[in-house]
C-alpha cells in the first residue's frame, strides 16, 4: 500500500460538481503542489486555487478536504477536490495526478478494499457499501444500510466469541490434562456448541429473503404465441421494452425489465410463446425452438411465474402453459374486454392494450412477493458465499458431536469458528478479495 491512489468518485460526464479522491501516503505532498497557500486543517473544508505544478497554470478553483489518517474512510491520509464538473477540468486534474510520484489510478473497490485491509470496515460491510450503492429500491437501500452499519457483523461476532470460549475450553482440557481444571469438560461446551447450531440453522431458513431483496425477485411471464406477454412487460415497464407483434415467434429471447413493486426489487422476463412441438426443429424454427427451451428453464428458475392466459380463447386453455402451473404461479387472463361473461376461475383480469385491471395486478403480485419473503426482525443472509460458510459451519458443528475423540472436537470446532471468520474476514480470505471487490466502481 505505498502507492497513492486516486479516481473520480463522481460518475463521469456534465455535472455541477466533480468529486475526485485521493488516498494514501503522498496524498498530502500532492495537495500542496497543486493548491497555494498554507496546508488546510484536517476534516475542513477549504477554497483552493488548483493549479499545474511544472507550468503553474491554474487549472480550477474549489473545495479540497485533507482526512488525517487513520480518522478517514481508508484509513489512509485522504484528500477530497470537489472541482467544477465539466468532463476537461476532471480529466485535466486526473491527468495532473497521474504524473505526481507514486501516484496511480484507483482500482475497482481499491479504496474500500483499503479500509478493510486497515480495520474500517469488515467483509460484510465492506460488502454493503456496493450494495448501498447499487441499491435501486427503498427496502434494498435499507438492508444495505442496516448491514453497513453491522447487524450481520454482531450476530457473526457473537457466535464466534461463544464458540471460541467453548474450544478454549476444549483445548486447554487436553493441554494441560493433569492440572486442576473440571472433569468432562465436553459435555459442559455442548449446549453452548447446540445453541450456535440452531442459531445458525434458524439464521440459513430464511427463504433466501436477503439475497433475493439484494439480486431482485425473478418473475417470469409464461404463455402461448399472442396471449400478449409483451404488450403486459411494457404495460407494467410503462415503455416499450419487447417488440410487439400478432405475428406469432417474435419474441425469440428472454427479455428482462427491472421494476419498483411496493419496494421490492423485480426483474420481470418476457419469453417465447410456448409451442413446445417447436422444440428441436431446425431450419428458420431452431431459434424459436431455442426461445421456447430458453422460455421454459426461465419458468423453471422463477420466483414467481406469471401464467398469461388469452382471454379471447376462454373458455379453452392453453395446456402448455397450463402444465407450469405449480404453488409460485398466478394465473392472468388477459384481453379484459373480449371476456365478457365467461368463466376465468381464480384469476386476475387484466388488458395490456388498456391497463384495465393492472393496479389490481401489482397489488396481487405485491402480496405474493410479501409472502415469499416475509418478515424477518434479524438481519438475513445477502450473498451465496455467507450461506455456504455458514453451512460449512453447521456442517462442522454437527460432526462435533459424534467426534470419538476430543481432539476431533476441538478441530471441528476450530473449523468452524473459521468459517464464521471468512464471512466477516478475520481469517483465510485473501483469495475472496478480488472476487470481492472488483464489482466495485472505480471511485469506491
Amino acid at each position: 500500500m505505498s502507492d497513492t491512489i486516486y479516481a473520480l468518485a463522481t460518475p463521469p460526464g456534465k455535472g455541477g460538481v466533480a468529486i475526485i479522491r485521493v488516498s494514501g501516503p503522498a496524498s498530502r505532498v500532492s495537495l500542496m503542489a497543486m493548491t497555494s497557500g498554507n496546508a488546510p486543517a484536517p476534516r475542513i473544508a477549504s477554497f483552493r486555487k488548483i493549479v499545474n505544478p511544472v507550468s503553474r497554470e491554474t487549472v480550477d478553483s474549489g473545495l479540497v478536504i485533507f482526512f488525517k489518517g487513520p480518522q478517514s474512510y481508508t484509513g489512509e491520509d485522504v484528500v477530497e477536490y470537489h472541482i467544477h464538473g465539466g468532463t476537461a477540468v476532471a480529466r485535466a486534474l486526473l491527468e495532473i495526478l497521474a504524473s505526481q510520484k507514486n501516484h496511480r489510478l484507483a482500482e475497482p473497490g481499491e479504496f474500500t478494499k483499503r479500509a478493510f485491509e486497515n480495520g474500517k470496515f469488515d467483509l460484510t460491510e465492506s460488502e454493503a457499501v456496493n450494495d448501498l450503492i447499487s441499491a435501486e429500491t427503498d427496502l434494498q437501500r435499507r438492508q444495505a444500510l442496516h448491514q453497513l452499519e453491522g447487524s450481520l457483523s454482531h450476530v457473526y461476532e457473537r457466535w464466534g466469541g461463544e464458540l471460541k470460549k467453548a474450544l478454549a475450553h476444549l483445548e486447554a482440557d487436553l493441554e494441560f490434562p493433569n492440572e486442576d481444571l473440571p472433569e468432562g469438560v465436553a459435555p459442559q461446551v455442548m449446549p453452548v456448541l447446540h445453541a450456535v447450531m440452531d442459531e445458525v440453522g434458524e439464521h440459513l431458513n430464511d427463504n433466501r429473503r436477503g439475497e433475493r431483496l439484494r439480486d431482485g425477485i425473478q418473475i417470469a411471464v409464461i404463455g402461448a404465441p399472442n396471449a400478449g406477454k409483451s404488450s403486459l412487460v411494457n404495460a407494467l415497464a410503462q415503455r416499450d421494452v419487447a417488440i410487439v407483434s400478432e405475428h406469432a415467434g417474435t419474441t425469440r429471447d428472454v427479455i428482462e425489465v427491472h421494476l419498483d413493486l411496493g419496494g421490492y426489487p423485480v426483474i420481470l422476463a418476457d419469453t417465447a410463446g410456448l409451442r413446445p412441438e417447436q422444440l428441436g426443429a431446425g431450419g428458420q424454427d431452431a431459434i424459436e425452438s431455442e426461445g421456447i427451451r430458453r422460455a421454459l428453464a426461465k419458468a423453471e428458475r422463477a420466483d414467481i411465474r406469471l401464467l398469461l392466459f388469452d382471454g379471447a380463447a376462454l373458455p379453452a386453455l392453453d395446456k402448455h402453459t397450463l402444465g407450469l402451473r405449480n404453488e409460485t404461479a398466478l394465473v392472468v387472463m388477459n384481453k379484459a374486454d373480449k371476456i365478457a361473461d365467461k368463466p376465468v376461475g381464480e384469476s386476475v383480469i387484466v388488458s395490456a392494450r388498456t391497463g384495465q385491471g393492472l393496479d389490481e395486478l401489482i397489488r396481487v403480485l405485491t402480496d405474493r412477493i410479501e409472502s415469499l419473503i416475509g418478515y424477518r426482525e434479524a438481519p438475513s443472509l445477502t450473498r451465496h458465499r455467507h450461506r455456504e460458510a455458514l453451512e460449512d459451519c453447521r456442517a462442522a458443528l454437527q460432526r462435533s458431536f459424534s467426534a470419538k475423540l476430543p481432539e476431533l472436537m476441538a478441530e471441528d470446532v476450530r473449523l468452524a469458528v473459521r468459517h464464521l471468520g471468512r464471512i466477516t474476514g478475520r481469517v483465510d480470505v485473501e483469495d475472496l478479495l478480488d472476487v470481492i471487490f472488483r464489482d466495485f466502481c472505480i471511485g469506491k
